[in-house]
């Protein structure tokens, strides 16, 4: 024998949906941005999908982004109202909705990331949190940013949100965890 036998996560093991009772429980996750903090105001639509197009009501969506100028807040605290964190749950719909600004770009030296909102979302059937990103089409830093040219550019569609039409501010990012058009998640 070489040696104690590796240990596997059983589909009883999974990461939800018992999560909703301890983790879930604080609708001012929603709230990313305070009224008061510059920038532009936005509303973000989070909707997940299984592979059978059936909305999932019992995920958790959290989110992690940087303020208007691109700077996420101070470790521990946040920056005059901006958190730069949410959480939410799923609704029977399978959606949430977060209020926010629009991140700025993430400068890095001489170089920047588009700006984007870093996804994590924990569910039924996970073994784990999956993570993802969501874009905003129209970016000119669409074209450059290092971490989305990794993914094919057939699939890059599925990392961006979608102004929501008549709704001035209103964005839609929607969650595929399996099948056509699945989202882009990242191994981290």
């Amino acid at each position: 024998m070489s040696g104690p036998a590796r240990l596997v996560a059983t589909s009883s093991q999974t990461v939800g949906p018992f999560f909703h009772f301890g983790l879930a429980t604080n609708d001012t996750l929603g709230v990313i941005a305070g009224p008061d903090v510059p920038g532009e105001r936005i509303h973000l639509r989070v909707t997940v999908f299984d592979g059978a197009g059936t909305p999932v009501p019992d995920a958790l969506i959290e989110l992690y982004q940087t303020d208007g100028s691109g700077e996420y807040p101070p470790p521990g605290g946040d920056k005059q109202g901006f958190h730069g964190f949410g959480r939410l749950p799923t609704l029977a719909d399978g959606s949430c909705v977060f209020d926010t600004i629009r991140p700025g770009a993430v400068r890095f030296g001489s170089t920047a990331q588009a700006a984007h909102v870093n996804v994590c979302l924990l569910s039924r059937g996970l073994l784990r949190q999956i993570y993802t990103r969501m874009y905003f089409p129209g970016d000119p830093g669409l074209a450059t940013d290092a971490v989305l040219a990794l993914v094919p550019a057939e699939r890059r569609e599925t990392l961006l949100a979608r102004p929501v039409p008549g709704q001035p501010g209103a964005w839609e990012f929607v969650i595929r965890l399996q099948g056509q058009d699945e989202t882009v998640f990242f191994d981290l």
